[in-house]
């Protein structure tokens, strides 16, 4: 697999990631994930729907907690045509307990610490942490990445006035 450097940081120092870099253009990687449930949910099943996935290092931190709520926020202005999906590799019990504690009901949280496929597949995967780097993914109709973000300090909360732009984007393509 291929490791790639000096493209995240944590607290400025240098990670390795896992995983060839995804680009605009390319075909979202179907992978299994496990819901809060236990059931395994295919990626492509959300096919059809323009998808935020955003990727998160722990539900558990307050940097990934910012996030998924603003997320959560914000999915819930967006119409049944939008899957808002947050991907971690937290267990789907402390995933389920976040929603809940967070009354997080406009998102999808799904869970990769099986296999660590989807964050191998983006390459944002934390070769010395085993985590997901911070990133964020817009994806049209067709399973189409249409817009990457990969946050260089995994400390710092995505550019969401970007993913949102890159968003609405995609809603004027379908019209």
């Amino acid at each position: 697999m291929v490791e790639r450097t000096n493209i995240v940081t944590f607290q400025g120092n240098p990670l390795t990631l896992i995983g060839d870099e995804i680009k605009v253009g390319d075909k979202l990687p179907d992978c299994q994930l496990v819901g809060n449930d236990l059931s395994r949910v295919q990626l492509s099943s959300f096919k059809g729907k323009l998808c935020i996935i955003s990727c998160v290092p722990s539900l558990d931190t307050p940097v990934c907690d910012l996030q998924t709520r603003r997320f959560n926020e914000e999915a819930g202005k967006f119409g049944e045509n939008v899957a808002v999906i947050t991907v971690s590799m937290d267990l789907p019990f402390a995933q389920q307990r976040w929603c809940g504690n967070a009354s997080a009901e406009n998102i999808i949280t799904l869970s990769d610490y099986m296999t660590a496929g989807l964050a191998k597949s983006l390459g944002v995967l934390i070769k010395e942490l085993h985590l997901f780097a911070r990133a964020v993914f817009v994806v049209d109709k067709q399973g189409v990445i249409t817009y990457v973000q990969i946050v260089r300090e995994v400390t710092n909360e995505p550019d969401y006035e970007e993913v949102l732009k890159a968003l609405r984007n995609c809603y004027e393509k379908i019209g």
